[in-house]
């Protein structure tokens, strides 16, 4: 079985679809102790947080993945239009959402 496309487009070249409608993926990350011990010292001398970094690019590779998987359970072929939204809960948690439209290919 192939991976479901998605792409942040509103066409995809040479399809033609029908809107089935919104899908999401999601997720929530903690930020551990050795993450914010390290944040608090960049704050002292500046520069890129590393750990937060690849955090967040794990959480948005999880939330691509349940995206499709959402999407799948819809019986679509491709999402259209996706985007990601990021947000901070309390002082310690990152949410991550893809979202998207899912779309059926017509011929």
């Amino acid at each position: 079985m192939s991976e479901l496309l998605v792409v942040t487009t509103e066409n995809i070249p040479g399809k033609k679809y029908e809107v089935i409608g919104e899908v999401f993926g999601l997720t929530t990350q903690s930020k551990n102790i050795f993450r914010n011990i390290g944040a608090g010292l960049k704050n002292i001398v500046g520069g890129e947080i590393r750990d937060y970094t690849q955090m967040l690019e794990e959480s948005r590779q999880v939330a691509i993945q349940r995206l499709r998987e959402n999407a799948a359970k819809m019986d679509a072929d491709a999402v259209v239009m996706m985007r990601f939204d990021s947000g901070s809960i309390g002082n310690d948690m990152q949410s991550v959402a893809a979202y998207g439209t899912a779309v059926k290919f017509v011929s």
